[in-house]
C-alpha cells in the first residue's frame, strides 16, 4: 500500500514500487534517521540506491545515523514557484554533510542529505534564522510529521554545537 501524507498542504505519495523509500520514511516517521549501509564495504549511502556507489554490491542493512552535520552547500530561494512557499520566502535548500563518514572513502566524498532549514518546531525558517546560516553552520535533523508512516527530514541550527564565528554566505546582489 502506498504511503501517503501531506506537507504544507501538498500531497505526498510513495508508491509500493519504492519499497526502500517507504522504509526510509517509516524510520523518519519514528523520528529516526536510518540510511542504507552496504553489507560488503560497510559504507553508508544516500540517496537510496539499488547498489552501493562505492563497491557496486546490492546487499545492505538499515543503520541509524546521528542526524548531525555541517552545512556543505545551500540555495536561497527568492523566486517561489510553489505558491505555498511564498509566505516563507526566502527559504533555504540545504545540503548537509553528516558527521558519519566525512571524507570517506575519499577526501571529497561525504555522506550528504538535503532538506530545508526549519525552526526547532519544524516550521520553515523565518528570514532572521535564514540570515544566520552559511557554509560551515552546524545543523541537526528535525522530523516534520506528514501523515501516518511518513515524516520529512529537515534541518535546524544545532544550538548545542560549536558554530563558526562567521559562516560563509553567498554575497547579496
Amino acid at each position: 500500500m502506498a504511503v501517503q501524507g501531506e506537507y504544507l498542504g501538498m500531497p505526498i505519495a510513495i508508491d509500493d514500487l519504492d519499497g526502500d523509500y517507504q522504509a526510509f520514511f517509516r524510520h523518519c516517521a519514528q523520528h529516526e534517521l536510518h540510511l542504507q549501509c552496504c553489507d560488503a564495504c560497510g559504507l553508508l549511502r544516500y540517496p537510496l540506491t539499488t547498489a552501493c556507489p562505492f563497491c557496486a554490491q546490492p546487499e545492505f542493512t538499515w543503520k541509524p545515523a546521528s542526524g548531525r552535520g555541517t552545512l556543505y552547500s545551500y540555495g536561497e530561494v527568492h523566486h517561489v514557484i510553489q505558491p505555498v512557499f511564498r509566505a516563507h520566502s526566502p527559504y533555504l535548500l540545504l545540503l548537509v554533510e553528516l558527521d558519519e563518514q566525512r571524507g570517506e572513502p575519499n577526501e571529497f566524498d561525504g555522506l550528504r542529505v538535503s532538506g530545508n532549514l526549519v525552526t526547532d518546531s519544524g516550521e520553515l525558517a523565518p528570514p532572521e534564522l535564514v540570515e544566520r546560516v552559511g557554509i560551515g553552520t552546524r545543523l541537526r535533523i528535525v522530523f516534520v510529521d506528514a501523515g501516518e508512516g511518513i515524516a520529512i527530514p529537515q534541518w535546524t541550527i544545532d544550538e548545542e554545537a560549536e558554530q563558526p564565528a562567521s559562516p560563509w554566505r553567498y554575497p547579496d546582489t
